[in-house]
């Protein structure tokens, strides 16, 4: 009886690791910018890769706030291919990025995987002011 239950067990076992369905599999966990200047360019990519052995379907890809656009391809991603999500971070604003990209999907080890981007947007220089010149009260006032 024991070894009966041990052969169904191990049998379980063997099944599910061979029915494995739709698997995402991410290049990185964060994109760090290091620091950029303001108006930079703000765009990154992840590269995901569906590493099981049933299509990968990315149903949406969701950014921690209005400043950070991701867009992901809908369509379904074959086992063995990959596809980009893109990133897009609002670098007019000045100082730290720590921003995350919820990336929602069929697949069975990961539904819901969690991307971030960090860094900092560094402020453009202040150009300097030239001092304004005022009249001096000596100056002859003109008579019109």
């Amino acid at each position: 009886m024991k070894q009966l239950l041990f052969s169904l067990a191990f049998a379980g076992l063997v099944f599910n690791a061979q029915a494995q369905g739709p698997q995402l599999s991410i290049d990185k966990e964060v994109h760090d910018y290091g620091t950029i200047k303001q108006g930079d360019n703000g765009t990154c990519e992840f590269t995901v890769t569906n590493t099981g052995d049933q299509p990968l379907i990315i149903t949406n890809c969701k950014g921690s706030c209005g400043c950070t656009v991701p867009k992901c391809d809908t369509a379904p991603i074959m086992p063995g291919a990959k596809t980009t999500i893109t990133v897009k971070y609002d670098t007019k604003r000045v100082g730290a990025i720590n921003k995350s990209v919820t990336i929602t999907s069929n697949a069975t080890n990961t539904p819901e995987k969690v991307v971030r981007i960090k860094g900092t947007v560094e402020g453009a220089p202040e150009t300097p002011t030239s001092p304004v010149k005022e009249a001096s009260p000596m100056a002859p006032v003109e008579k019109g």
